[in-house]
């Protein structure tokens, strides 16, 4: 995912030099686009948050806030208590791992140094959704081809999805391959298409079928706004 600068303008009215007139002066301050990983279930979640850059200072902070109600609403949590930096990670493995995500956004394949140790992403696996989905992020506005990306380790390398209108409609669905599977997480990034008249409410639910049973497992449900 690459991240784009968000522009915040502020605009500004100064005196004109000798003339008396006004002089209008705009000022931007640079903002980024940013994913926060909160819990759900007991694994890692990303959220979508704007903040002034995509350095550890802000990333941790956002971590620290914590969930918005919406995001608590829809089963978020963290491990991370509110408060000041340092976070408390010594006997945290959830929040550590929260820690490590975050720190990570912009290298998936980078480490973060703690101390004396170094972390990757790998180092939680064991608190990792089988289908992690890094984009869309809940509560975001979408339009057709919907970019779905994220990562996956499951049976075979596949997973399904299905796109839901507010009124439980099936927009899209089918199945994805990732690039591996079988206890190895690998990457996905498909375009889904759908056609809705007006912005509506919706869902995009990834969900493994359990090869036993049929049933669904590893199911996560990201709510969204779609936009025609």
């Amino acid at each position: 995912m690459r991240f784009l600068p968000i522009g915040l303008t502020l605009a500004l009215v100064a005196a004109g030099c000798g003339g008396g007139g006004q002089k209008r002066v705009t000022a931007t301050t640079p903002h980024v686009a940013a994913r926060v990983y909160f819990l759900r279930d007991g694994k890692v979640a990303p959220v979508a948050r704007t903040l002034p850059a995509l350095d550890p200072s802000d990333l941790t902070q956002a971590l620290l806030d914590g969930p918005t109600s919406a995001e608590r609403a829809i089963g978020l949590t963290t491990a991370i208590p509110k408060g000041t930096a340092p976070i408390p990670i010594r006997g945290n493995p959830l929040g550590l791992a929260q820690y490590a995500y975050t720190l990570t956004q912009a290298d998936p394949t980078g480490s973060v140094r703690l101390g004396s140790k170094s972390y990757t992403r790998a180092d939680f696996e064991d608190f990792t959704p089988a289908i992690l989905v890094e984009s869309p992020l809940p509560f975001t506005h979408v339009t057709s081809p919907l970019h779905m990306t994220g990562t996956a380790n499951t049976y075979e390398a596949t997973f399904q999805y299905e796109l839901e209108d507010a009124s439980g409609k099936v927009l899209a669905k089918h199945f994805v391959t990732a690039t591996s599977g079988n206890g190895i997480r690998g990457t996905f990034d498909v375009a889904i298409p759908f056609t809705v008249s007006a912005a509506t409410g919706g869902t995009l639910t990834v969900f493994e079928n359990d090869a036993a049973t049929g049933k669904r497992v590893h199911e996560s449900v990201v709510p969204l706004t779609l936009g025609p």
